[in-house]
């Protein structure tokens, strides 16, 4: 596993005590008997969550166990308010979904850039004692101390956006595809599980258009039960508008190939299958026309695909144009 990309973190947050409010009589010369002037005091600081397209993984929280915002300042004679704790911002990429630790209980998603969202308010300021003067109460003895902060475990999970997800098994071409259709530039080699941590690529298109392409790693039979890689990143996939399948055109069945990846996902959350589903036949510089046309009778019933080769090339414009399409139409 690549020691760069983080996808889950957890830590301990706590957000700011709110400052008290202040208890203090006007006084100057000539005026021993004031009214009251005591300020209120600031709010804690939050803890904010702020969306940042530059970042792809949470390694930069990896090691802040605890986080902490400032406690607010306490009010001031003259009814001077107290100034606010400083806010505790953290950036974290688009996709970031932030949970309750103890109950899994989904707090927020963070999905555009520059959205901040408060994770733990701070505490509200105490009121001064001026607040509580009235005709009948003229010179209250008492304020408000502030309210003390919020202070929670919270999980950190990061799941990639991406416009087009690539699902298949370990060594079915998904890495090479996207080095060949972007400036992604993934681990490529003729083993399984050469890719241990998902990629994106942004896909140039007609008329300065473009989409974005994630390459998953490898699913296998049995990955939404724990085997292989597990399902460490079929949660990914989540976000992915459109899911192209690859099966490459040697697999001894294409439909069957698809049918237990199609399978995995159902297994782990069956609302996937609500994506819209494209399918490319990777390797097809294997094929001569007669064998290609013997193939396309095991493509399964009602998805669209398109014979590719990442090597030579071939059906790359066309399998773009279909994306595009489907995409369009979503």
């Amino acid at each position: 596993m690549s020691p760069n990309f983080i996808d889950y973190v957890k830590f301990n947050a706590k957000s700011g005590h709110g400052g008290a409010g202040c208890k203090h009589f006007h006084r100057e010369k000539f005026i021993d008997k004031g009214g009251p002037d005591g300020g209120d005091g600031g709010r804690g600081g939050h803890i904010i969550l702020r969306g940042n397209a530059q970042l792809w993984t949470l390694l930069h929280l990896k090691y802040r166990k605890h986080i902490s915002a400032e406690n607010g300042h306490a009010g001031e004679a003259q009814n001077r308010t107290g100034s606010f704790g400083k806010d505790e911002i953290l950036d974290v990429p688009l996709g970031t979904v932030a949970r309750h630790a103890e109950t899994n209980e989904l707090l927020c998603e963070v999905n555009a850039d520059g959205q901040e969202i408060i994770l733990l308010p701070g505490g509200r300021g105490g009121k001064g004692n001026s607040f509580f003067a009235t005709s009948t109460q003229q010179a209250p003895q008492h304020a408000q101390p502030g309210e003390p902060g919020k202070e929670e475990w919270i999980i950190l999970e990061l799941k990639l956006l991406a416009d087009v997800g690539l699902v298949g098994f370990p060594n079915a071409g998904k890495s090479t595809l996207l080095s060949v259709v972007s400036a992604a530039k993934p681990k490529i080699a003729d083993y399984a599980f050469t890719t241990l941590t998902p990629n994106l690529g942004v896909v140039a298109y007609r008329d300065n258009q473009s989409f974005v392409m994630a390459d998953i790693p490898g699913i296998i039979e049995g990955a939404a039960e724990g085997r292989g890689l597990g399902i460490r990143f079929l949660k990914h996939i989540e976000r992915n508008s459109l899911l192209l399948f690859m099966v490459p055109a040697d697999a001894k069945s294409i439909a069957g190939e698809y049918e237990i990846l199609l399978n995995e996902l159902r297994k782990y959350n069956p609302e996937l299958l609500d994506k819209k589903r494209l399918l490319a036949i990777t390797k097809s510089d294997l094929l001569d026309e007669e064998l290609a046309h013997e193939l396309k009778k095991e493509v399964p019933k009602g998805i669209p695909f398109v014979f590719i080769s990442s090597i030579t090339n071939s059906g790359i414009t066309e399998l773009k144009d279909l994306i595009w399409k489907n995409l369009k139409s979503i």
